[in-house]
C-alpha cells in the first residue's frame, strides 16, 4: 500500500468516515447512488483538507468549509454539484454533533450558492419565420392558429396575456395592442404587419364561425366559442414547430425570447425592449443580451473613436 493512500485511509478513520456511511445506509436508507456522491463529495473534503494541513476534526472551522466551498467553486465544479457536496457536509456534521464527536456543527453559517440562470433557448431567424407559417393550411382555425403564432412573435407577450386578449384591446388602425401584464400593469406593444394581416384575416373569416353569433369578449376564441386557453395555445406552437421540421421543438416562451433577442441584435434600447416584455426589472431583459453578442461588437466597431485604430 502507497503512503498516500495509507495517510487517506488513516485520516478517514479519523474523521469517522465510515462510521457516517453506515448511519447513511442503516438510518437514513441512502441509495446506493447517493450514498457514492456523498463518499466522493466527503473525500474532495478530506483533500483539501489535507492541503489546507488540517487533521483533526477539531480543527474544522466555518471559515475551513467557507474555503473549501469557494476551492470547489475554483475548480469548475457546477453549482448543482457544489449544493450536493454542502449537503453532504450538513448531513456530516450533523451526525458528528448527534454523536458527540464534535461540540459545535460548523457549517451552521455555510451558505448554498445560488442557482445559475438557464439561458433561454432562441430560435434563429429563420426557424422563427419558418415556425409561424408552418401552420397547417387544411385546418379550419388555420388563420387563428397563424395569429397566435404572429402575434406572440410580434410582441413577445407572455401566452397568459394573449389568451387575456380581448377584441377591444386590438387597435388595427394604431398597429398596436394593449396588454395586461403581471400584478394587471398595461402596457401598449407595437403590432408588426405579418401578424395584423393574420390577425384581420382571422377576425373576418373565422372568429365569426366560433363565435356562432354570440357577442364573445375574448379575441381568440377555441372550437366551443369560449376564450382559447394557455395549454391550447401551447399545443398550436408544439405542432407547427412539428411541421416547420424543429428538432428541438418550441413552447410560447420561446417565441418570446426570440422576439426578445432579435430586436436587441437588430439594434434595439435595452429600456425599450423591457417596456415591450413587461418586465419589472431591466436585469431580467439583460439576460438576453448574453445569448448573442455580435450587435454589440457591431455598435462598438461603428462609434467607439479607437475601435479601428491600428494596434500600437
Amino acid at each position: 500500500m502507497k503512503a498516500s493512500e495509507s495517510a487517506s485511509d488513516a485520516m478517514a478513520l479519523r474523521f469517522h468516515l465510515e462510521t457516517f456511511a453506515d448511519f447513511l445506509i442503516l438510518e437514513r436508507g441512502l441509495r446506493p447512488q447517493t450514498l457514492a456522491a456523498y463518499r466522493s463529495d466527503l473525500g474532495r473534503f478530506l483533500d483539501h483538507l489535507r492541503e489546507l494541513g488540517v487533521s483533526s476534526l477539531d480543527e474544522v472551522t466555518p471559515d475551513t468549509l467557507h474555503s473549501h466551498v469557494l476551492h470547489l467553486h475554483n475548480s469548475g465544479l457546477a453549482a448543482t454539484t457544489v449544493r450536493r457536496a454542502q449537503s453532504a457536509l450538513r448531513a456530516y456534521f450533523g451526525f458528528l454533533t448527534a454523536e458527540g464527536v464534535v461540540s459545535e456543527d460548523p457549517t451552521g453559517r455555510m451558505e448554498s450558492p445560488a442557482p445559475a440562470k438557464k439561458l433561454p433557448r432562441v430560435l434563429s431567424r429563420a426557424d422563427a419565420a419558418r415556425l409561424v407559417e408552418a401552420v397547417d393550411p387544411d385546418l379550419r382555425v388555420h388563420w387563428r392558429d397563424r395569429a397566435v403564432l404572429e402575434l406572440l412573435y410580434a410582441t413577445g407577450m407572455r401566452v397568459s396575456e394573449l389568451t387575456g386578449l380581448s377584441v377591444g384591446d386590438l387597435d388595427l388602425l394604431d398597429e398596436s395592442c394593449l396588454v395586461f401584464g403581471k400584478g394587471g400593469k398595461e402596457r401598449l406593444v407595437p403590432v408588426g404587419r405579418p401578424a395584423l394581416a393574420a390577425l384581420e384575416r382571422y377576425l373576418r373569416a373565422v372568429r365569426p364561425g366560433l363565435a356562432k353569433g354570440r357577442e364573445r369578449e375574448a379575441l381568440f376564441l377555441n372550437q366551443r366559442g369560449g376564450r382559447l386557453g394557455r395549454a391550447s395555445v401551447w399545443t398550436i406552437v408544439s405542432r407547427a414547430a412539428e411541421r416547420a421540421g424543429l428538432e428541438q421543438g418550441a413552447s410560447p416562451h420561446t417565441l418570446r425570447h426570440s422576439c426578445a433577442t432579435h430586436l436587441l441584435e437588430g439594434g434595439a434600447d435595452l429600456m425599450e425592449v423591457k417596456e415591450l416584455l413587461g418586465h419589472a426589472d431591466v436585469s431580467t431583459t439583460q439576460l438576453y443580451t448574453h445569448l448573442d453578442t455580435s450587435h454589440l461588437r457591431r455598435t462598438h466597431r461603428r462609434y467607439h473613436p479607437r475601435a479601428r485604430l491600428p494596434a500600437p
